[in-house]
């Protein structure tokens, strides 16, 4: 399946958290969806980040991921919701950030150049590790963001999706009810 990657794929506000939340749904075995199952979508994140990641300014132009780093970029990818999500839940868990920094180390040494999504990645979720405390789970979708707001109020990882299902939701539900 194909689809479009939009600025909404890109809410999480760091590359390594849009990378971790290219699996819509995670939590839902039945309705999960890896975007990076197909390899021509990988690649083409690698364009879209360039354009609608946060952290462009740091990274610019990314290259796709090299085919022999495949496997090992998406253990990165999952080695970084792992740990950030317990991490978010309260659990400083430190066998998953071993986990995590030996993912990090084994794609930069790995990777052909720094321009390459591998690296990146790897580098954002390294600069993660010292935001620890602005990280969250979005309350309707489950995707990792980072709280920027002054007062870490942020409750969903894009109010324009969302933040606005979640309302229109619970307006249709005061609606029936008073309506009953």
């Amino acid at each position: 399946m194909t689809f479009a990657w939009t600025p909404h794929r890109f809410a999480g506000g760091a590359l390594a958290l849009d990378v971790a939340n290219s699996v819509i749904l995670r939590s839902d075995l039945q309705r999960r969806a890896d975007r990076f199952a197909v390899p021509e979508q990988m690649d083409a994140f690698s364009v879209a980040a360039a354009e609608f990641s946060a952290e462009r300014a740091l990274f610019g132009d990314i290259q796709p991921v090299a085919e022999a780093n495949r496997n090992g970029f998406l253990a990165l990818r999952e080695a970084i919701d792992a740990y950030f999500r317990r991490r978010v839940e309260g659990d400083d868990d430190r066998l998953l950030l071993a986990g995590l920094l030996q993912a990090c180390a084994r794609m930069l040494k790995q990777a052909a150049s720094e321009a390459t999504l591998e690296a990146a990645t790897a580098r954002s979720a390294l600069r993660l590790l010292g935001e620890t405390d602005r990280l969250k789970i979005c309350g309707h979708c489950g995707w990792l963001f980072l709280d920027r707001s002054r007062n870490r109020s942020r409750a969903w990882c894009d109010m324009a999706v969302c933040g606005n299902r979640v309302k229109a939701s619970r307006h249709y539900r005061r609606r029936r009810e008073a309506a009953s």
